[in-house]
């Protein structure tokens, strides 16, 4: 019979060891308790240099989604955005047929869509997404064959380089596009010179050719839809010598491609959208006289071809370009500029995407005093960094709904993102009863604790840019055109911006971290952390 003395004995041990290893886990220097619950805890805050940064001409290939027409942002200014995208055959060595005759040359582009709602008779309507500026807004859109082969790499010295093209070349496109314009229907206006985004459903009614009371209802999602000039693509395509048409890398010299030019549609106001140029393409129907066995050598059956657009990819990252023209506002312009304070940091904190502006953020007064926090061995239970908006300043303008907040100095993720990726890791717009927005939040508990833990760690700079979202692919870099210095340090530099914000078209302003009579104190930017203290 087991002894009951010594299980209990036994129990009492192994309750005081696991007790033993708890209470060691939870005094390891900087770790601690998790959660909002600050149990009525004030955080310790300190101070915070932040300062703009300007983002220079940007690498724009290798982007998901790119944007399209004119913003006339009444805070930061106007941008322009051009778009130039190579196109391929989606299968190359086609069978074109004899004497083909083109009947139409249709491009199609989708449109992102916020929402849609569905009727009885199953008509939908539909809120388009990502357009800014005036949603009735007009372009005079013209789209021109490119006569610029864009290439993934290029020789230098002997050695083999990635090509990248970047957001000020427009003009070197512009001046060396091809012909006239290929959307040139008289007829359509809408579809050139009074272009709008249009968010109407498209139906489409086909009746049967071997019964006319027949009629089929097709109902497509909104989406660019430009007739293109037929005559081109009989000469480009189906009329091509077919070593022309047999290959890719054949074919992306005979065709370059496709540029997209905006300008402002009379007095209209204008707007701009990001498209899902990945998803476009150009569907060529036609007639060609069919291989028959009747005596009607006449006769003929309708084909079709499709030349898709393409997106950067690892395979080809150089194969489109945004290119975006700024005019600035003159106190946007001076903020990002020649009234930046390194030192003390700056009032106002300017974030515009594409190419745009930044901010360096340095945690200062937390670098100060981590050898007292380490010798006192406080816990962090939570870090954060909270941006408040300057909603006089942002009236009237449209708000990014995300930010991001990253390593600048290795441009890179900070561990929070990591280990908190979503909501938890914070970065989305915080909103009023007024939907416009307040705040962005930020919780870098972990990047707070591995200061605090390793003494060998480095207090890096932060950087803070808009994003359309928190993805791997926004996260990732993309290169300035010129490196530019952020601080007197002349081994440190702004050389690179997360793609995110090269996708955004919208900015915002916030509160820095400066003492100024001109900063709401309570809204002045503060790292914040709460401890648990030991007694």
């Amino acid at each position: 019979m087991i002894n009951t003395s010594f299980i209990k004995r036994f129990l009492l041990a192994l309750t005081v060891v696991f007790l033993y290893s708890c209470d060691k886990d939870f005094n390891a220097i900087g770790d601690g308790l998790i959660g909002d619950d600050h149990f009525g805890l004030e955080p310790e805050q300190y101070d915070v240099v932040a300062f703009n940064q300007e983002v220079t001409p940007v690498q724009s290939n290798f982007i998901p989604t790119n944007a399209l027409g004119i913003y006339d942002n009444p805070v930061f200014g106007t941008t322009t955005a051009n778009f130039v995208t190579q196109v391929v055959l989606s299968s190359y060595a086609p069978t074109i047929g004899e004497s083909p005759v083109i009947e139409n040359a249709v491009l199609t582009i989708p449109y992102f869509v916020k929402t849609k709602t569905t009727d009885a008779d199953g008509a939908s309507t539909y809120v388009l997404d990502s357009i800014y500026g005036d949603k009735n807004g007009k372009l005079d859109l013209k789209v021109y064959e490119s006569g610029i082969q864009m290439r993934n790499s290029y020789f230098n010295g002997g050695s083999q380089l990635t090509q990248f093209y970047y957001t000020d070349q427009n003009s070197e496109f512009e001046t060396k596009k091809v012909g006239n314009f290929l959307n040139d229907s008289i007829a359509s206006p809408v579809e050139n010179t009074a272009f709008f985004f249009d968010p109407k459903e498209i139906v489409t009614k086909t009746v049967d050719a071997t019964d006319p009371k027949k009629e089929t209802t097709t109902r497509t999602a909104p989406q660019m839809v430009l007739h293109l000039n037929k005559e081109f693509f009989q000469q480009k395509i189906l009329n091509a010598p077919a070593s022309k048409l047999a290959s890719d890398d054949v074919f992306q010299e005979y065709f370059r491609g496709l540029y997209f030019n905006v300008a402002k549609s009379g007095s209209s106001a204008s707007n701009m959208a990001l498209l899902n140029f990945a998803e476009g393409k150009i569907t060529i129907n036609y007639k060609a006289k069919t291989a028959s066995t009747t005596d009607d050598a006449n006769l003929t059956e309708r084909k079709q071809i499709v030349l898709n657009l393409t997106t950067g990819s690892t395979a080809n990252p150089a194969s489109t370009a945004n290119f975006l023209q700024n005019v600035w506002k003159s106190d946007y312009a001076a903020a990002i500029t020649t009234n930046v304070n390194k030192t003390e940091g700056d009032e106002r904190l300017y974030l515009k995407g594409g190419q745009g502006s930044a901010a360096v953020i340095r945690l200062t007064g937390f670098a100060a005093q981590l050898e007292t926090i380490r010798k006192t061995n406080w816990k962090v239970n939570e870090a954060n960094l909270v941006f408040y908006i300057d909603a006089e300043k942002m009236t009237g303008t449209d708000e990014p709904l995300r930010l991001y907040l990253y390593d600048l100095d290795n441009n890179t993720v900070l561990a929070d993102y990591s280990t908190e990726l979503g909501a938890a890791y914070g970065g989305v717009i915080s909103k009023g009863t007024d939907k416009r927005g307040i705040s962005y939040k930020f919780r870098i508990t972990n990047h707070i604790r591995n200061l605090i833990k390793d003494a060998t760690a480095t207090n890096v700079n932060l950087g803070l840019v808009v994003s359309q979202s928190n993805g791997t692919a926004a996260v990732a870099s993309n290169v300035l055109k010129n490196k530019a210095q952020i601080q007197d340090d002349p081994v440190k530099y702004f050389s690179q911006v997360p793609r995110g914000s090269i996708m955004s078209t919208l900015g915002t302003i916030l509160y820095g971290g400066k003492v100024s009579a001109n900063t709401p104190n309570d809204k002045r930017l503060r790292l914040e952390v709460y401890y648990t203290k030991p007694n």
